[in-house]
């Protein structure tokens, strides 16, 4: 009996031995935990990829290329301004040089014989108008363009002669009123210059003033040039209205 109880107790200290081990097994079964937080970790940068796709479609290139968009439609229509303000100014050539409505269309005029079979251009059917720039620089040549619109449905010949349709230079705000500089005071051809106006069409004849003074029968005009200042235009023909325009001549 002695010898029956050593070995129960013997065996019951292995288990004690046994439990301590067997204390670290649920230790061991308690790892998965830390396990299981792995999933609870992952699912944070989940939230995080999840905001940036929430970021990323609140201020991405969506709003900003419409952005760039409505800028480039925008710039689109700044073009057009662009083109209304190169409209504008043209037509500030335009109205400077006093031609309401003559626009810059035309050619310049086929020259005919004085004795073509070609009938003269009736007022009645040519409109005349007159155009030059604002403004020349101290180097440039002024420029009057004579422009004449066949308004009828047949072709005439229209005589821009220096003499028919003459082109004076005032000084705006002289002393007095007496031109300058006249187209018919002592021109190289005193004859008549003819051109085609082809019907419903619009021809432009262009004088040149080298600024030299003139005065009336090729008498000697006064000497030197125009100079820096504002000077008025006037053109004149038979049957038609006075057309005027005025122009700068820049400082140096």
């Amino acid at each position: 009996m002695l010898i029956a109880w050593a070995v129960t107790s013997g065996g019951g200290g292995g288990g004690k031995d046994d439990a301590k081990p067997g204390g670290s097994d649920p230790v061991e079964s308690i790892t998965p935990g830390p396990g299981s937080s792995g999933p609870a970790i992952s699912q944070q940068p989940g939230g995080r990829d999840e905001s940036d796709d929430e970021d990323g479609s609140g201020g991405t290139g969506g709003s900003d290329g419409s952005g760039e968009s409505s800028g480039g439609s925008s710039d689109g229509g700044s073009p057009d301004g662009s083109s209304t303000d190169g409209t504008s100014t043209g037509a500030g050539d335009s109205s400077g040089a006093d031609t309401a409505g003559s626009g810059g269309g035309g050619s310049a005029g086929q020259q005919v014989p004085a004795g073509s079979p070609l009938p003269e251009c009736k007022p009645s059917a040519v409109q005349l108008s007159l155009r030059t720039k604002v403004s020349y620089g101290p180097d440039d040549k002024p420029k009057f363009e004579l422009i004449a619109k066949n308004t009828s449905s047949a072709t005439c010949k229209a005589d821009f002669g220096p003499k028919s349709a003459v082109l004076t230079v005032t000084e705006a705000g002289g002393e007095d009123d007496d031109p300058i500089w006249s187209s018919k005071d002592c021109p190289a051809a005193a004859g008549p210059l003819f051109l085609k106006v082809p019907a419903g069409a619009t021809v432009i004849h262009t004088v040149d003033w080298n600024r030299t003074l003139s005065a009336p029968g090729c008498a000697t005009p006064p000497s030197g040039k125009a100079g820096p200042g504002t000077y008025l235009l006037e053109a004149k023909a038979p049957g038609e209205p006075v057309q005027r325009a005025s122009f700068v001549l820049a400082k140096d």
